[in-house]
């Protein structure tokens, strides 16, 4: 059987346990060809998975008549592989905590395009699309890199330093090309649009408006657009450019996934692994708990998404969401365990849940250290968010993350995952920092992991950090059993680019230091220590 228009008629995939399209597609099709509304760019898994979906549910209901456009602007092979084989039809599956799944035929996707200049009939196909007065949002998933314009030594990309000085004619920068299909809408009438990054990273909102501000702003300088072009882009009346904060869980297709689609469907589902190693398949898996909350500023008007899940709300509280999760009731939890799961042996986040002294230790953190200061946006309760976390998120078999790719760059997170509790507490009349007992294992816990030993006595690798350089020679001079002269802690403790604060400032050095000594004691002394503060 054949994931294409053709082949999913004439079985009842209901009854093999399929959600399915209940609407005309190609009458939505039409629609959408002639009067677009939303446009997407970044065909991977996550819009796959939730917005594809969340459209598909409007569709169903009736309360939507058109469908989405989506563009890949980085890789081009996910179109050209994966949608257009199969008439942009995808499988979503829902992977549930309790080991069960969810399979939905997805069919609110009715064109795909390659953003590419060089291929001369999409670029004017996206032309087209920008020109329509109907286009009321272009969103994005390209993640937070896609809005780079420089290197680490903040020179320009040399694709984007070429589009900077050549103008929109045939732009090879990603932004670049995005500014250039701005443009065209400017010049077919300036019409109203929303710019809606749906990227994982703060404000992200913000770092689209600068990326495509810095093009306006040389452009128009050097007389490669017409003039008006600047004020188009900084003109909020015109063109927005929503923060939103997204959270939902997306790995790369399973094999275990994919088996059991094979039984229903045959052998054509398998992924394809493209040039730039992008892991993409006909189906998208990803876990249940799924949250969009946008800033409601689309000058164009907008669809009544709320319907099919999207919270919309006024930037503030986009922001105190976002500080809910990343610094207390989500981010924190996964943090502590991949520092306990890399010491511990643990190859699985969600393994590390039916570990009784990690699991206390992360509902302690959560509910009883983090939940006291926790931003509470009013339209979603912190506590309940923690609920879903430790009860349904992070213990979901079907999640594979490890410990190790969650401790990559321990030391750029902690000062907001911890730090900022740290902050909250210390400016609080009614709480003490001193009372804060499970983030300060939290960081003897990672010191001890900076030493590349587990509890076991084992070396293993170190997860890549910015700091390892800085921070493994101090580290190397603290040995397994070693309890006393430990003055390379120190500089580590007070380091406020690390924490937030200088922890012996803030009087949780020494008690960082004391949990260190135990946890450093010998072969089995993590797990003692754990067990001894995490009852």
């Amino acid at each position: 059987m054949r994931l294409s228009e053709a082949g999913i008629k004439g079985t009842d995939w209901k009854a093999l346990g399929y959600g399915v399209p209940e609407y005309d597609r190609e009458a939505v099709r039409a629609r959408t060809m002639e009067a677009p509304f939303w446009i997407h760019f970044g065909a991977g898994n996550i819009f796959r998975a939730f917005q594809a979906r969340a459209v598909q549910r409007l569709l169903n209901e009736g309360k939507l008549d058109r469908g989405l456009i989506v563009a890949e602007g980085y890789d081009y092979e996910i179109i050209e592989k994966i949608n257009r084989p199969h008439e942009d039809l995808g499988i979503a599956v829902t992977l549930k905590a309790d080991g069960s799944m969810e399979k939905e035929i997805v069919g609110s996707v009715v064109e795909s395009l390659c953003l590419d200049s060089a291929r001369e009939a999409e670029y004017e196909r996206l032309k087209e699309i920008f020109a329509k007065e109907s286009l009321q949002m272009a969103t994005f998933t390209i993640t937070e890199k896609g809005y780079c314009l420089s290197d680490g030594t903040g020179a320009f990309l040399p694709d984007v330093e070429r589009d900077l000085k050549q103008g929109p004619e045939k732009p090879a920068s990603y932004i670049g090309k995005v500014a250039s299909l701005l443009y065209e809408r400017f010049l077919k009438g300036a019409f109203p649009i929303a710019m809606v990054s749906m990227d994982n990273c703060s404000h992200n909102g913000d770092k689209l408006f600068e990326a495509v501000t810095a093009f306006a702003e040389k452009w128009q300088e050097q007389g490669l657009v017409e003039n008006g072009f600047l004020e188009y882009v900084q003109d909020k009346k015109k063109v927005s450019f929503p923060w939103t904060m997204i959270d939902k869980i997306t790995p790369r297709p399973d094999q275990g996934v994919e088996e059991i689609l094979a039984a229903d469907w045959g052998e054509e589902l398998h992924p394809v692994i493209t040039e730039k190693n992008t892991y993409a398949a006909p189906f998208a898996n990803a876990e249940e708990c799924e949250y969009l909350v946008i800033e409601d500023d689309f000058p164009n008007g907008r669809e009544a998404l709320e319907q099919g899940g999207f919270i919309f709300t006024d930037r503030a509280t986009v922001d105190k969401v976002e500080k809910m999760k990343v610094c207390t009731c989500l981010n924190p939890l996964h943090t502590a365990l991949a520092v306990f799961g890399c010491l511990l042996g643990y190859e699985r986040i969600s393994e590390e849940m039916k570990d009784p002294q990690l699991k206390k230790l992360v509902e302690a953190i959560g509910y009883q250290e983090g939940l006291p200061v926790a931003a509470d946006p009013g339209i979603l309760s912190p506590k309940q968010f923690i609920d879903e976390v430790v009860g349904k998120r992070i213990p979901n078999p079907f999640m594979p993350d490890t410990p190790w790719r969650i401790a990559t760059d321990t030391s750029q997170k902690l000062a907001i995952r911890f730090g900022e509790t740290i902050k909250a507490y210390r400016k609080s009349p009614d709480l003490d920092v001193k009372a804060l007992e499970k983030i300060p294992l939290v960081f003897a816990g990672w010191l001890r992991y900076l030493m590349g030993v587990n509890d076991q006595g084992e070396t293993f690798a170190l997860s890549p950090d910015p700091m390892l350089r800085e921070l493994k020679p101090l580290m190397a001079e603290v040995s397994l059993g070693e309890t006393e002269n430990l003055s390379a802690l120190k500089p580590i403790l007070s380091e406020e680019r690390i924490f937030g604060v200088n922890l012996y400032d803030v009087g949780l050095g020494e008690r960082v230091e004391a949990y260190f000594k135990e946890m450093n004691a010998g072969v089995g002394a993590i797990r003692m220590t754990l067990e001894k503060y995490c009852r």
